[in-house]
């Protein structure tokens, strides 16, 4: 298992770890013979180096974000269909699929948003959250002749109002 790629440092080292463990061989050069080691302080023992093709790079997210997704879909199997969508409840498992994608593809260096990221991201939208609606109606523009109706109304209701304090200041009379 990943473990929890979204719990800080340790975590991210944890997780770390245990992807490295989860895919197995050709992380280490076993047999080999280190020679000289030991006899120059100046030395020191020679070191594995694994190079991280495109590739591989590629085949290790697409394993680490399968792992990432089943163990969403695990904790949403916790989430009756009543509460899919509230926020509240859904937070959580959300979340740690985000974090998870986005935590593996950076520790990867493979680039976040990426498409399988938002595959799985859709995925959970259709998969689990399909049905909801937002809670507040969403406000529109109005249809374009009542907009231009409310705008252009106060623009011809000004020259008017002018033209009735003139009128009425023209009387002469101080009024109190």
């Amino acid at each position: 298992m990943v473990g929890c790629a979204g719990c800080g440092a340790d975590g991210r080292r944890r997780g770390s770890l245990a992807v490295l463990t989860f895919l197995g061989t050709g992380l280490c050069h076993t047999g080999t013979e280190v020679e000289g080691f030991g006899q120059d302080a100046r030395t020191s023992p020679p070191v594995a180096v694994f190079n991280w093709t495109a590739q591989l790079v590629e085949e290790t997210y697409t394993n680490i974000t399968q792992k990432c997704w089943e163990f969403f879909v695990d904790l949403m199997k916790n989430v009756t269909v009543s509460e899919l969508c509230e926020w509240k409840v859904i937070s959580r498992p959300y979340s740690f699929l985000q974090t998870c994608l986005e935590t593996w593809a950076d520790h990867l260096h493979y680039g976040y948003p990426n498409a399988l990221a938002e595959r799985y991201i859709f995925q959970s939208h259709h998969r689990y959250f399909h049905n909801c609606t937002l809670e507040h109606q969403v406000y529109f523009d109005p249809p374009e002749d009542v907009l231009l109706a409310m705008i252009i109304a106060p623009i011809c209701l000004i020259p008017f109002l002018v033209t009735l304090v003139i009128w009425r200041s023209k009387d002469g009379k101080a009024q109190p």
